[in-house]
């Protein structure tokens, strides 16, 4: 039986390196790492990409799911409706700005179970947090039509569906 890894970032490395090499030297020489000419790029790109009029580029994911609770007022005596099987850090965003976490079961593609998510609202609910994980997306038509009949906020875990989309 032969072993296949989950992740092979060295094999990605070697994949990648001859077109990455230039720009890390690049903005390295520079020492621009914030606010420069590539970050003004790589926001424009990959709002052109997602088909949204913004993009801001932060130093992580995490970092962006606090950005988006932070900026819906999301913070202590709240409850955001989340799945417990993601990186830890979607949880953690949420315990950073003060909310709870309220965690719902999965679906068999380990994507959050939309039939799930309305008995878990309470009066302090302001938000659902689907994750989309390895490229697969939540029932995101299902997500929507629950938070807009309760009025609450989405903010979606997309670090690692970059570019997946769904009919």
């Amino acid at each position: 039986m032969r072993e296949i890894a989950y992740v092979n970032l060295s094999a990605q490395w070697n994949d990648e390196k001859q077109a990455l090499l230039p720009i890390i030297e690049e903005v390295l020489r520079s020492g621009n790492y914030v606010g420069s000419e590539e970050i003004n790029r790589f926001e424009d790109s990959i709002s052109r990409f997602n088909e949204t009029r913004y993009a801001i580029a932060l130093n992580s994911g995490t970092d962006a799911l606090i950005c988006g609770m932070s900026a819906l007022g999301i913070g202590p005596g709240d409850e955001v409706i989340t799945p417990p099987n993601s990186f830890v850090a979607s949880t953690s965003a949420v315990i950073h700005v003060g909310a709870k976490p309220v965690f719902v079961d999965v679906l068999d593609d380990q994507t959050i179970d939309p039939d799930q998510i309305e008995s878990a609202i309470t009066k302090k609910t302001q938000a659902i947090m689907p994750v989309h994980l390895t490229g697969r997306m939540a029932r995101m038509k299902d997500i929507c039509e629950i938070a807009n009949k309760h009025n609450l906020s989405v903010v979606e875990d997309a670090a690692q569906a970059i570019g997946s989309m769904q009919d």
